[in-house]
């Protein structure tokens, strides 16, 4: 297991490299570039900066999370092949400066959704939270207005102002995408790149959907066990590959974490996962569907962090972990969900309870 941290870039991350490289036992840095429009070849000399600037700091890039699919390409449209082809010159591009692992999504439209990227918790800290009462009742456009007001002037990943500029246009633009299409768009994209991912040594890692069920009639096709699987068998390869997600996984009820972790993880086809607490605010099953971003403490949130790692830890894995979204403590501003001090809690908490599964395995 290989402790990593995700960071915006020096030019809209408050988080600063040298204090990234502080946090014990973390060695990576998982990065983008973000200021190429979706779609768009990543150009040799800006991975280069990026590189340089994580290694100058003492830290290691191995993993970009992510290069975003263009939405021609899950939408199907004839413009496909001119956006694969991008990215299969973006993958070749990225080769050159040793990135292994490649986490992305196929979300349409939104990336990831929340109702409130300030929630208060009694202790006075701050998190986001998820109400799909809330998520039915409001308007796209409602909501897009509601993430630029309140993402503190920092950018939101996946939530890019120039794609979502004609929001009615690109939804008119799916019309007619349901769950069988898109996941033939996705196997469609699969089959270009994955050749190039096995001729460059990149794994794919798809990430789960966030929340795991479909949004404003838009359909999700990475959301429980079952899902995953026809992704692995779609396109057979080691290349094309999971990112565990618990905190996206585990806001579906009908998800046993632990159980999927146990399954996928001995496959050698997880090279990357994010690990993060959850707790319910409603009992599973009622379908209200409340939830917010705990501490990463098991006893905080709905997941036992312990048997997730566990699971982790007894299958094997050897790849690249994070902690997830933390909340903001200690009178920290910053981007939601991205804070220094809680993620940094995370990764040392994460840490710990992977010391004494070793230690206890070996007893």
């Amino acid at each position: 297991m290989k402790m990593s941290f995700r960071w915006f870039g020096a030019e809209d991350d408050p988080v600063k490299l040298s204090q990234i490289r502080q946090i014990p036992g973390v060695t990576d840095v998982v990065g983008a570039l973000y200021d190429v429009p979706v779609g768009e070849v990543w150009p040799l000399e800006k991975i280069a900066e990026l590189k340089k600037q994580v290694t100058d700091a003492g830290l290691e890039l191995n993993v970009i999370e992510s290069v975003n699919v263009h939405d021609d390409i899950k939408i199907g449209l004839p413009t496909r092949d001119k956006y694969i082809e991008n990215y299969c010159q973006t993958l070749r591009n990225l080769a050159e400066f040793g990135i292994s692992v490649l986490c992305y999504n196929f979300m349409p439209v939104f990336d990831w959704l929340r109702t409130d990227l300030w929630y208060e918790l009694p202790d006075g800290s701050k998190t986001m939270q998820y109400d799909r009462s809330v998520s039915e009742a409001i308007t796209p456009q409602s909501l897009l207005e509601q993430y630029s007001s309140n993402s503190v002037a920092f950018s939101l990943p996946g939530w890019e102002p120039e794609r979502l500029a004609d929001l009615k246009g690109l939804f008119a633009k799916y019309a007619g995408v349901d769950a069988a299409r898109l996941r033939e768009n996705l196997k469609y994209f699969l089959e270009a790149i994955i050749p190039v991912c096995e001729e460059t040594g990149i794994k794919m890692a798809i990430h789960p959907d966030d929340p795991p069920h479909p949004l404003f009639g838009l359909p999700r096709v990475v959301s429980n066990a079952e899902d995953l699987r026809w992704i692995l068998n779609a396109v057979d390869s080691p290349n094309n590959g999971l990112t565990l997600c618990t905190g996206s996984l585990g806001a579906n009820p009908n998800n046993n974490v632990v159980e999927i972790i146990r399954e996928f993880a001995p496959t050698g086809r997880v090279p990357f996962a994010h690990v993060r607490n959850i707790r319910w605010q409603d009992e599973p099953g009622t379908g209200k569907g409340r939830f917010y971003e705990s501490s990463h403490l098991s006893s905080d949130g709905s997941l036992d962090l312990y048997e997730i790692i566990r699971a982790f830890h007894d299958s094997g894995f050897d790849g690249f972990i994070r902690p997830d979204h933390g909340r903001m403590i200690w009178e920290e501003t910053g981007r939601p969900g991205y804070g220094l001090f809680d993620r940094a809690l995370g990764a040392t908490y994460i840490n710990g309870l992977w010391e004494a599964v070793e230690k206890n395995a070996k007893n």
